[in-house]
């Protein structure tokens, strides 16, 4: 049964109130009538109604009282003051106050409609507002995607063209184990027009086909030995909000063949049901694995890749984006010094560099780790490479960058450490290629026209590198 909205209406004279609940009262909307401002406090405390009608002149509490009341207890909803006697005194402390809206008697029907709907839009706005907090607060900075790199900013280009889709287009993400794959999903979420609703995340390899089939589509009591009870599934938890089909290449051939036909149907039933339910949700799906060849081989059915890679987002590995190591190395270090609330507040330039150098083939998840661990050693209050782990500290032929850092104080030294190391990472592809600016860009592995914006940010002509 669909819960009804409250709208309070606060006014000593019984015909406004009647009016009112003639006007509002209807099958979504219920009036509540209170005489006196005390009553009126009494039931915005107890009976929440989401918009709120006061009389300015009531017996017990005014307006503007029941307002104040209203503060102190905490209650953000819209107030509308309504007086008999509209002086600009009136109308500068009723805004002052907070008040929605102020308005005079006697009273145009139409216009009490109209500010109910705009009023509970508001109310509904904030509402959603204070859930995106809510979200924001549980999960810091774990989800977030971060990078400066020509081809992490082009992800976030395409993140904010998916967000304005609708929910039956699918997103494909692929890359490598670490790189953030989940990150990407929860972006594309949190940034759709459905963010408030759940966000159903699901790894496919961690259960066994047959509980995996009960973890997606849920069961009814007794439709197989075991199951006493219904049990709702994670797409029908899932509602309006977001499916995340994590490592989609190890689903089986026979549950491929049933999430296809949820993704061509957009319904699916319980096991041991025949009543369908619609699915809303966005599915995204992630691999580490090449589903062309699993498809060409067999493992993969090749109609439902079709529907799943309806928007492609590719994950570069962390080795081909090592402009990001600094900024990444150093958020992991804010993290968890805050966390174990140590005082290490920077990163050694010489264990910056042999941090740049190593390879990371568990990408920006090994980043972390490994970040994690040296403040976790850590005695003094900078990073020093005592504190990584032998098989990046223990590397006896690292072709370090000379990266010279002139600042003292911590954000100018940062940027000019990545100014550096961008300049001097560019002159060593354009070197490599003898001034080929094509080449070099390829060997960078990033797009020829994100190559040329660096050479022109540092003065650097090709023309210098050539034989």
């Amino acid at each position: 049964m669909l819960k009804k909205k409250k709208i309070l209406i606060a006014d000593d004279d019984p015909n406004i109130r009647y009016a009112f609940a003639e006007t509002l009262e209807s099958k979504t909307l219920a009036v509540l009538q209170a005489s006196d401002g005390k009553e009126a406090v009494h039931l915005l405390k107890n009976d929440h109604p989401q918009v709120a009608f006061l009389d300015y002149s009531m017996p017990e509490l005014n307006g503007f009282e029941v307002m104040e009341a209203m503060k102190e207890e905490e209650i953000d909803i819209p107030a509308i003051i309504i007086t008999g006697f509209g002086t600009m005194q009136t109308a500068i402390k009723a805004i002052q106050l907070g008040a929605y809206e102020y308005i005079t008697k006697p009273l145009d029907i139409d216009k009490i409609r109209i500010l109910t709907s705009r009023a509970l839009e508001v109310y509904q706005l904030k509402e959603r507002v204070k859930g995106l907090e809510s979200t924001i607060q549980s999960f810091p900075q774990q989800y977030e995607l971060l990078g400066n790199h020509p081809r992490i900013q082009d992800i976030y280009k395409r993140i904010g063209a998916v967000t304005g889709t609708p929910n039956s287009t699918n997103v494909f993400i692929n890359g490598e184990s670490g790189t953030g794959k989940e990150l990407v999903a929860r972006a594309v979420h949190n940034h759709g027009p459905n963010r408030e609703q759940p966000f159903t995340a699901i790894n496919c390899t961690v259960l066994p086909e047959s509980l995996m089939e009960s973890e997606l589509f849920g069961h009814e009591k007794g439709a197989f030995t075991g199951a006493v009870e219904r049990r709702i599934g994670k797409f029908e938890v899932a509602q309006s909000g977001t499916i995340f089909l994590d490592e989609i290449g190890d689903l089986s051939l026979n549950l491929q063949q049933k999430l296809l036909r949820v993704l061509q149907e957009r319904t699916f039933e319980r096991l041991g049901s025949n009543s369908p339910i619609p699915v809303r949700a966005r599915f995204i799906t992630s691999t580490n694995r090449d589903l062309n060849k699993e498809v060409a081989e067999g493992r993969f059915r090749e109609d439902l890749f079709y529907r799943l890679n309806v928007i492609a987002i590719y994950l570069p590995p962390l080795k081909e984006r090592k402009l990001d190591i600094p900024l990444l190395a150093n958020v992991f270090l804010k993290r968890y010094a805050q966390q174990m609330e140590k005082n290490v507040y920077a990163i050694d330039p010489e264990t910056l560099q042999l941090i740049l150098h190593y390879d990371y083939p568990g990408n920006v998840r090994e980043l972390e780790h490994i970040i994690e661990g040296a403040v976790m050693v850590e005695k003094s209050r900078v990073l020093t490479p005592e504190s990584l782990p032998p098989h990046i500290r223990g590397r006896s032929e690292v072709s370090r960058i000379t990266l010279p850092i002139r600042s003292t104080a911590w954000k100018p030294a940062r940027r000019e450490l990545l100014a550096t190391f961008e300049k001097e990472f560019v002159i060593a592809r354009l070197q490599s290629s003898g001034g080929n600016v094509t080449r070099a860009a390829e060997e960078a592995q990033i797009e020829r026209q994100s190559f040329q914006r660096l050479m022109r940010r540092y003065g650097i002509l090709s023309e210098d590198f050539r034989d």
